[in-house]
């Protein structure tokens, strides 16, 4: 047990001896690296003259004008009394495809059926007959004309203003990857 303390405590005394030592060394250094060193500055660049902005709002109509307001709802209200009758039928019975937005729908293909042309339409793995006059997309689109390379589509959407407008639309016959270009099966 002494022979123990007694080597520990040799080392201990070690240990002291070389820390000291070791730290006087350290602090030497970092004063001949901070001797030596020279801070660099640069000039800070001079500020930029400021020119003001002269406003003149003679002339101009105030924004907060109360007047312009009763303007703009008059404006409004005259164009919905002689604006156009374009407007969608919400109470009828919403179909199937108008659920899905036109670009989750794929025309597939098209066939005649009783001399009238019949597209296949295919959304979420189900493929669908659809003729002139049924509905397709989220923006009432009605199906105007079906060809064997295309659907044509008349949506109705609200513009800017609120107002609703016709906009044409199309799904184009899409080609699957087994299929070959130029032929038909």
């Amino acid at each position: 047990m002494r022979l123990r303390l007694l080597g520990l405590m040799l080392v201990s005394a070690q240990l002291a001896a070389c820390g000291a030592a070791g730290e006087a060394e350290i602090r030497q250094w970092m004063t001949d690296v901070r001797q030596g060193m020279k801070p660099t500055t640069e000039p800070v660049p001079a500020p930029k003259e400021f020119t003001p902005y002269a406003y003149d709002s003679r002339g101009l109509v105030d924004p907060f004008d109360a007047q312009k307001v009763v303007m703009a709802v008059a404006r409004q209200q005259q164009a919905r009394s002689t604006g156009s009758s374009i407007r969608p039928d919400l109470d009828r019975r919403r179909e199937t495809l108008e659920g899905f937005s036109l670009d989750q729908i794929r025309m597939v293909g098209m066939m005649k059926q009783r001399g009238t042309n019949v597209a296949l339409l295919e959304t979420g793995g189900a493929t669908h007959l659809v003729r002139v006059g049924n509905y397709v997309g989220q923006n009432f689109g009605l199906v105007t004309r079906i060809t064997e390379t295309e659907v044509q589509l008349k949506e109705i959407v609200q513009d800017a203003a609120g107002e609703w407008v016709e906009r044409p639309a199309k799904l184009e016959l899409q080609e699957s990857a087994g299929r070959q270009q130029g032929g038909k099966r």
